[in-house]
């Protein structure tokens, strides 16, 4: 097990656990009854460390290394999962993973980021971070989709879009802010769902939905802690600073209507009950592609383009109010 630093009172009770099961296995003593109330003592303090995360704590949680990734979400919740690769222009992005998957019995279109369960995968999956081909191949799946009329699911977590020259080279931009547009207008159900970080346009370039959800312990915001805490304080130092004020997590997005909801990880994150939180990933995304398929395309396009329009806060000069002469 890999405990993060606001972990350390855990580890230190299941290295007891560990040395009193050790002491059992050798037949000295019976050590039953002190296996169950150390077992006692660890799910309270996991609950109790748990139920007061600072937002620079739920950052961690979300890149933890046992964490799980968007294919072991797919095995979990669909029978059948058949990949589809490459964009039909430059390579396949092994970034972002998604083809036609039997979920709950019908044919759906999935998509999601893979970063990598070890530093060999990590590596061949470039850390989550797509190129632009990889939106582009999302783009494409997408367009099946609609051509066949399945409904589209995104899995989101990535530290941000591949910033290397070639990729601004290839387009980036152009191909995230494509998928936004045709993302938009979209005539079949979308429903996204960041299952760890979701940073900047390498988030949105596959997270524009009917209905948007975040799991407990992610994030979600147009900059990185760290980066923030470099542009504005020349270090990273302040990262948890940073994560206060940038306001990422779900509780934050959903309270400002950024999200349509919080799907809850079990005691200890995601990582801590994998199998528990695919099902209820799975029954998240089931109850919303049961409402969104009970309305009509343009309903659904209309309601989803008033939605995205509706977010944020402006103000407007009346045209009536005289300007003053300088």
């Amino acid at each position: 097990m890999v405990f993060l630093e606001f972990e350390k009172p855990l580890e230190k009770l299941y290295e007891q656990l560990d040395k009193i099961k050790q002491v059992g296995e050798e037949g000295i003593v019976d050590v039953t009854e002190m296996m169950r109330e150390l077992e006692t003592k660890i799910r309270n303090t996991r609950k109790d460390i748990y139920s007061n995360l600072t937002g620079w704590q739920k950052v961690q949680l979300s890149r933890h290394p046992e964490r799980p990734y968007t294919l072991y979400y797919i095995s979990q919740m669909c029978k059948k999962f058949i990949e589809l690769h490459g964009d039909r222009c430059v390579k396949d992005d092994k970034a972002i993973v998604g083809g036609l998957a039997s979920f709950e019995g019908q044919t759906v279109v999935i998509i999601g980021h893979q970063k990598g369960i070890n530093t060999k995968m990590r590596q061949y999956r470039n850390f989550g971070m797509a190129n632009p081909e990889g939106y582009r191949k999302a783009l494409r799946l997408m367009k099946l989709a609609e051509r066949f009329n399945f409904p589209v699911i995104t899995l989101i977590d990535t530290p941000g879009a591949y910033p290397g020259l070639e990729a601004e080279e290839r387009g980036q931009a152009e191909a995230i802010a494509r998928n936004l547009f045709e993302m938009a207008q979209l005539r079949v159900p979308i429903v996204c769902v960041v299952i760890g970080e979701g940073a900047s346009g390498g988030a949105i370039g596959i997270g524009l939905g009917d209905r948007v959800y975040m799991l407990e312990n992610t994030w979600y915001s147009v900059i990185s802690p760290e980066s923030c805490s470099s542009i504005l304080w020349h270090s990273w130092d302040y990262k948890e600073q940073a994560a206060e004020a940038l306001k990422l997590t779900a509780d934050h997005m959903f309270e400002f209507g950024l999200i349509d909801g919080i799907i809850k990880e079990p005691v200890g994150g995601a990582h801590a009950a994998p199998e528990e939180m695919a099902k209820l990933l799975k029954k998240q995304i089931k109850k919303a592609l049961t409402e969104l398929q009970e309305m009509e395309p343009d309903e659904r396009i209309e309601a989803r383009i008033n939605k995205y329009a509706n977010m944020g806060v402006y103000d407007t000069e009346p045209s009536d109010v005289p300007k003053k002469e300088k």
